[in-house]
């Protein structure tokens, strides 16, 4: 029986991808799946999966595959595969942790800029008055980057890229993650911080981190309450990492100067129908966008592919997230 692959959001094969399932003498089936269910009926017999960024891969539809050995990820994150169940069950997940770092941290900085220099605010209120100059009294206050704070919640690949960059405007950079070692934080001349120095010193905080349960809704009204008010809120990495409804309210009291964001809550598709966030003229919105360059888009779909064959060949993957399945898809599978 030949090795089947199967990707969930009806995408057909680039010629990259193309040739290695002919390399494999894999069949590959692409359809558009929208719920479980959908997931479930088109995956139970694959060896392979490749899911969407946001197809829910849950228990429900890890429980019912029938000889799948392989879910890969097609980016950084993968919040929405149960990785607990797969790993359970024998089956590798893997995800892409090379993909868009440059994209990713140009967005930060970006987003950084656009705030501190409140660009977006001055561009707005030019257009509107149709006068040269206009927007004076929004300026007030306004600083220069340099000599600034930036704190960074996490100090993983995107993060690393952010740090150069920030230190090329002048800027003191502090990170908090407690999974990466002192000698990182040396090498790239970064202060180890706790987190709530983090809160109280940074003057742009940027949120790098994945989401999981343990960092679901870490940033909420406590958090913003001991930032300064003149601080500004990056998040470039997943919205569930913050307290949306506590954001808004962080917004209108002033604890924070405003914010920045490429992710909100309830994406793919967020309601922005009646969202408080529109109403802030201090915050940038753009729509998950920072991950998208031409080159991003051809990268995108190679390592999943190369996961695959990997598998496929009877090798282990490179980039693995549940490094710790190896005996038990060792156990269920080389039989």
């Amino acid at each position: 029986m030949g090795f089947k692959i199967v990707r969930t959001f009806g995408i057909e094969a680039t010629p990259f991808e193309a040739e290695i399932i002919k390399e494999l003498g894999a069949e590959y089936v692409g359809l558009r799946c929208t719920n479980e269910d959908e997931i479930l009926e088109a995956t139970r017999d694959a060896d392979a999966m490749l899911p969407g960024p946001w197809d829910p891969v849950t228990r429900k539809v890890i429980s019912g595959l029938k000889g799948c050995k392989i879910i890969a990820a097609l980016g950084v994150g993968y919040d929405n595969i149960d990785v607990k169940t797969a790993t359970e069950l024998g089956i590798w997940v893997t995800n892409n942790p090379d993909y868009c770092l440059d994209e990713m941290s140009d967005q930060a900085m970006a987003l950084i800029l656009a705030s501190v220099r409140k660009i977006t605010r001055l561009n707005d209120a030019i257009k509107s008055q149709k006068q040269w100059g206009a927007g004076r009294d929004i300026r007030a206050p306004m600083f220069k980057l340099r000599g600034q704070t930036l704190g960074l919640f996490g100090l993983g690949r995107i993060p690393r890229r952010v740090v150069p960059k920030a230190q090329g405007f002048g800027m003191r950079v502090i990170a908090s993650d407690p999974y990466v070692s002192p000698a990182v934080f040396q090498e790239l001349g970064v202060e180890k911080v706790s987190f709530d120095t983090l809160l109280t010193e940074s003057d742009i905080l940027s949120i790098h981190a994945a989401l999981t349960d343990e960092t679901r809704g870490t940033f909420g009204l406590e958090q913003f309450k001991k930032m300064k008010r003149t601080a500004y809120l990056i998040n470039t990495a997943r919205g569930g990492l913050v307290d949306e409804p506590a954001l808004v309210t962080a917004l209108r009291e002033g604890y924070i100067a405003g914010a920045g964001l490429d992710v909100i809550e309830g994406e793919p598709q967020p309601v922005l129908e009646g969202n408080p966030l529109r109403e802030f003229d201090n915050v940038i919105l753009t729509g998950h966008s920072g991950s998208y360059s031409e080159s991003s888009m051809a990268d995108i779909r190679k390592a999943g592919i190369q996961e695959i064959a990997r598998v496929a060949k009877g090798e282990p993957p490179k980039n693995p997230v549940n490094p710790g399945v190896k005996e038990r898809f060792e156990a269920r599978w080389r039989s």
